[in-house]
């Protein structure tokens, strides 16, 4: 049943972060292992985990002074941080240059459009994820952030975003009442993943596993090897600088096809309609819940919204 009573309004659409709902996966599971719950993080404004992100980074350069009425922000992305930045800085005033790719879903460039971005997109190689894409974005938005007036988040370097993550680890072991035995993340930044361990890794009652998972085309942390995948928003081709490994315990891999499949299986079978790397999520999920065994619980999250990728292959 849903909840009796909806939650109280908000003075504005950025306190509408955060607090999302989690469910119990039921069929894809086939009713063996550990339970696998999912953070169902498209409730989010802009139907992503990166709107944590993007107003962790905006209100910690905030509060150091580096940025200030009338900048502009500056930021590399296949999309999601940059339609959650978008979303920020529309709220908060700031102009918003971004370097994109058209690797990434046509969905994800009109939001950040659409919130009033200026974009400049970088072409790829057959729409693929390789191995100098992002290394390349990179270095243009370098380039345009040394401009007068400008802010560059710089998102593979930039540790304010932790504490949004941080949020997100507090709300699992809320509404699971800290009967966590395992944390499931994909990760491009590596934010995500390390800002939930941060406060998993500090229960000091349990021993929560946190297992990372990376695209088997692209085990750049599992195995040293450089690829070109299709699962976007994970897999950058290189070690994100924000990885710690005391923080979490190993990494598997999922292939791009195997991801999609199960983003597939997710809409039509659990209602949870997704992307790519949440079907990575759920894959590696499925294989520690098998590990574990019944009685424990594996966590991980629905990262975004199908609706980011209705003009990929994944739905089309």
């Amino acid at each position: 049943m849903p909840p009796s009573s909806p939650p109280k309004p908000r003075e504005n659409a950025l306190l509408a972060i955060g607090n999302t709902p989690m469910v119990r996966l039921n069929k894809v599971t086939g009713g063996e292992g550990a339970d696998v719950y999912v953070k169902l993080e498209f409730f989010n404004p802009t139907g992503s985990y990166k709107d944590r992100m993007a107003l962790a980074m905006i209100e910690g350069a905030e509060r150091e002074g580096l940025l200030r009425p009338g900048d502009t922000v500056v930021e590399y992305t296949g999309g999601s941080t940059g339609s959650s930045l978008a979303f920020v800085c529309a709220m908060k005033g700031y102009k918003l240059r971004v370097v994109t790719s058209d690797a990434f879903s046509e969905e994800k460039i009109r939001t950040m459009r659409a919130f009033g971005a200026e974009l400049t997109v970088v072409p790829s190689e057959g729409g693929k994820t390789t191995p100098d894409l992002i290394p390349r974005m990179m270095e243009l938005a370098e380039r345009m952030g040394r401009e007068p007036g400008t802010y560059r988040t710089d998102q593979f370097h930039n540790k304010h975003m932790l504490k949004g993550y941080n949020r997100l680890g507090e709300e699992i072991l809320d509404q699971l009442d800290g009967n966590v035995d395992a944390f499931v993340a994909s990760f491009g930044t590596g934010g995500c993943a390390m800002g939930v361990a941060e406060v998993l890794k500090a229960v000091q009652s349990r021993d929560i596993a946190v297992v990372l998972v990376e695209p088997s085309e692209s085990p750049v942390v599992s195995k040293g090897l450089k690829g070109t995948h299709d699962i976007e928003g994970i897999g950058a081709g290189f070690v994100p600088p924000l990885l710690r490994r005391e923080l979490y315990d190993e990494v598997l891999t999922v292939g791009t096809a195997e991801a999609c499949e199960m983003a597939k299986r997710l809409a039509r079978e659990e209602g949870v309609f997704s992307g790519p790397s949440t079907g990575a999520n759920v894959i590696a999920s499925l294989k520690v819940a098998s590990r574990l065994g019944r009685g424990k619980t594996v966590v991980t999250v629905a990262v975004d919204s199908g609706l980011k990728y209705l003009s990929t292959d994944v739905y089309s």
